[in-house]
């Protein structure tokens, strides 16, 4: 089967695969070729596949996987690293897209809390009897 992954700047991997191993939000999973088609989003993992008999590891920063008439796995992702060192992929990779991903979490919060601030802001506002902004 294919395997293709690609981020917004770059094709980071394009070549044959025997099977793969991935991750989702349910744990993980294995395809192999001819699997059913399929859809799911990635969570922050390494994927790991067989190509020539040789293991091969990318680390992903969350994303899309589909599998099309079970001879192409395309993956979608943010960010990618490819390498055939598990342990440097591990400890120095997914570290980081962890913390990004921590970050952005951080950032929808606040976002949120202001969003939820001005709509209490408004409520208040129509209880005091304020101008609801109709259109006269």
């Amino acid at each position: 089967m294919r395997l293709r992954i690609v981020t917004p700047l770059s094709v980071v991997v394009d070549e044959d695969a025997e099977s793969l191993r991935a991750q989702d939000a349910s744990g993980s999973f294995g395809i192999r070729p001819g699997h059913a088609p399929f859809l799911t989003a990635l969570s922050v993992s390494i994927l790991s596949w067989k190509a020539a008999g040789l293991e091969r590891f990318c680390a992903l920063r969350g994303g899309v996987l589909t599998v099309t008439g079970g001879s192409t796995v395309a993956i979608a992702t943010r960010e990618a690293v490819a390498g055939d060192d598990l342990a440097t992929l591990d400890a120095e990779v997914l570290t980081r897209f962890q913390t990004d991903a921590d970050e952005e979490r951080v950032e929808h919060i606040e976002t949120m809390r202001l969003q939820m601030n001005a709509i209490r802001q408004m409520i208040s506002g129509l209880r005091r009897g304020a101008d609801t902004g109709k259109f006269r």
